[in-house]
Formats: structure tokens, C-alpha cells, sequence
């Protein structure tokens, strides 16, 4: 397997693979999803109880929403991953107690009337910790309520719960081929606007392709022309492929991490399937 690059942003990858079957891309399409691991809040501790303001006066440890709401919303917040300085909690030293090595914990303390957003997020330690979109809402408080929470955050993978999936929307298509046989295709007929990603134009009597790889296969070109005039196909040996982060992982690490852990798992099977 061969991977080109083509874009690589800080949330988001888009390359081409080659040399490679749809089941095998298939496989770094769903290690992306399930398997790749990922920093996410798992136990919250709300305070009970009046809590006092800095002037004196006196909270009511309250909101509109009930707490299993607030922490569910606390575990769907994209928290910054340093997969080298963790370990899975069950698999840790402290044998799943939870300390440095395994666990990252924050404090979040917040009083009406106002907005308790993302940022609001205090990491108890380093600051690298800190979230990066500070501007997700999480609860409105009115008047004389407040909230005083302690979080837990753990690596787990999103076979385990979708908040600790960090790759969104990872998909990949063949290898776009596009050909035109000027035997049987009128170029002056021809309405280049049919392309929806508009990657046709007319140039010298001929129609050129100005980004083949954006091509998604939709045979639109096909229908404008007659019959035989246009072929597309796509390429079961090469695929287009991309995917989002949600900021928790940069999209470089991700997708190394993915290749790690998909040629491990690969490896695994080989030796289980020998041994029979």
C-alpha cells in the first residue's frame, strides 16, 4: 500500500492511496473510527450543596438541565490527546485507580446568571490540557445557580462510545478515470456545466479534466453525451480518501496512529491464522 498526500491540515487529510484492495482501505476506514484512541471526559462528581461566590454571597448548586445531561455533554467535549504520555486506564501501573499516566482531570466552576461554555474547562495540571474550542455551550445558568463539577478524562476508542471517536466522516472512493472518444462525442454540444464539482472545460476543441481527483463518480458526463462518447470509471486498486478531526487529535497523528494499529492488527491475524 502507497499513500500520497494531498492535503494535510491540521483537522483535516485528504490522499491518495494505491496498490491496495477496497477490503484493506475499508480497514483504515474503520480503525479511524473504532480503534483509534482517544482523551475523553468519563466520570464527572458534582458538588452538593450552597456554593459561595468570591464576594460572599451564596449559590445554590443548581441548573436547568439534569446532571446526566451536563456530564453527557462534558463527555462529547474534544479534549487535547497526547497518545505517547498515556496509557488505557485498565491497562495501567496504577491498575486502573487512575493517576498521571492514565488520567487527566479538570474542574469546572461557574456562576449565574450566564453561559457555562467548553473553555470553562479547567485542567487540573499542565495547561497543554486545555480545550481547544473553548465556545461549545453546555448549560445556561439563571440567577443565584452555579455549578462546581470535577471531571475524569480517560483514553478509550469509539468501539467503547462515540465520544471517543476523534475521526469524523472518513470515506474513500476509486480512483476516478475519465476518457472521451472524439469519434462519437460533439464538443460544441457539449455542456460542461453538467459536471456538479465543475472540473470540465472546453480547451482546444477538446474537453479537459482540471481536477480528476475530485471527481465523484457520478456519470453526469456520461448522460450529457451520446452514447459510447464518455466513459468514467474508477480504479479498484486506488482510492481518493479523506477525513475530519474534531481537534483532539491533529489529522497527521491520526492517521499514522490508524496505519500503526491496522498493521499490528494485521499482523495479529497472521500469526492467529498460522497457528491453526
Amino acid at each position: 500500500m502507497d499513500i500520497e498526500i494531498r492535503e494535510m491540515r491540521e483537522n483535516y487529510a485528504r490522499f491518495v492511496v494505491s496498490d491496495a484492495s477496497p477490503q484493506l482501505v475499508n480497514g483504515l476506514r474503520r480503525v479511524l473510527i473504532s480503534d483509534l484512541p482517544k482523551m475523553a471526559i468519563h466520570n464527572v462528581e458534582f458538588h452538593l450543596g450552597p456554593i459561595m461566590g468570591e464576594d460572599g454571597k451564596e449559590f445554590e448548586s443548581v441548573t436547568p438541565l439534569f446532571d446526566e445531561m451536563i456530564a453527557h455533554r462534558l463527555g462529547l467535549v474534544p479534549l487535547p490527546t497526547y497518545l505517547d504520555e498515556f496509557n488505557f486506564r485498565a491497562e495501567c501501573t496504577c491498575k486502573g485507580e487512575g493517576c498521571p499516566s492514565c488520567t487527566v482531570m479538570y474542574s469546572l466552576n461557574k456562576k449565574g446568571p450566564s453561559t457555562v461554555y467548553s473553555g470553562d474547562l479547567e485542567p487540573l495540571g499542565s495547561d497543554k490540557f486545555r480545550v481547544k474550542d473553548e465556545f461549545i455551550p453546555i448549560v445556561k445558568l439563571g440567577a443565584n445557580q452555579a455549578i462546581l463539577v470535577y471531571a475524569t478524562a480517560e483514553l478509550g476508542t469509539g468501539k467503547q462510545h462515540a465520544k471517543f471517536q476523534a475521526v469524523q466522516a472518513p470515506g474513500y472512493r476509486y480512483y476516478p478515470n475519465i476518457n472521451f472518444n472524439y469519434d462519437k462525442l460533439d464538443v460544441d454540444k457539449f455542456d460542461v456545466s453538467c459536471c456538479p464539482v465543475k472540473i470540465l472545460e472546453k480547451k482546444d476543441g477538446r474537453i479537459a479534466v482540471t481536477d480528476v481527483e475530485k471527481c465523484t463518480l457520478c456519470k453526469a458526463c456520461v448522460d450529457e453525451g451520446s452514447k459510447g462518447a464518455v466513459t468514467v470509471t474508477g480504479d479498484d486498486r486506488r482510492f481518493v480518501f479523506q477525513f475530519e478531526t474534531d481537534s483532539s487529535l491533529s489529522a497527521s497523528t491520526a492517521l499514522s496512529k490508524a496505519a500503526e494499529l491496522l498493521e499490528k492488527g494485521s499482523a495479529e491475524l497472521v500469526k492467529a491464522v498460522s497457528a491453526l
